[in-house]
């Protein structure tokens, strides 16, 4: 019974309202900028091959597609670390927050 009361207790809190939007445009966010950068990437293979077998300079066999192929990978890795950092910082303290005043 106390595990019903503390749901709605959560669930009626402002700060738990908060959190839900706080991290769903977040991950709204972060996701728009992933799928971007993806199909971005997979629309110059598909439709600018030509740049993308360009080598960087003159004398290199590396193509322009290996630096941008490497920096979707990088940010990507960056993108998450972000939602993490958010996660264990801000999300938690709200959660913290929350269950604090659910529990009183």
């Amino acid at each position: 019974m106390s595990n019903e009361v503390s749901a709605a207790k959560i669930r009626s809190n402002p700060k738990f309202h908060e959190l839900v939007r706080q991290r769903d445009s977040l991950a709204w966010l972060l996701t728009a900028v992933v799928l971007v950068m993806y199909f971005g990437f997979i629309l110059l293979v598909a439709f600018a091959p030509d740049f993308l077998t360009q080598p960087l300079g003159p004398g290199t066999v590396i193509p322009i597609g290996m630096p941008i192929g490497v920096a979707v990978i990088f940010c990507s890795c960056l993108l998450t670390g972000i939602y993490v950092y958010r996660a264990n910082t801000e999300f938690d303290r709200l959660t913290q927050e929350i269950m604090r005043e659910a529990t009183k």
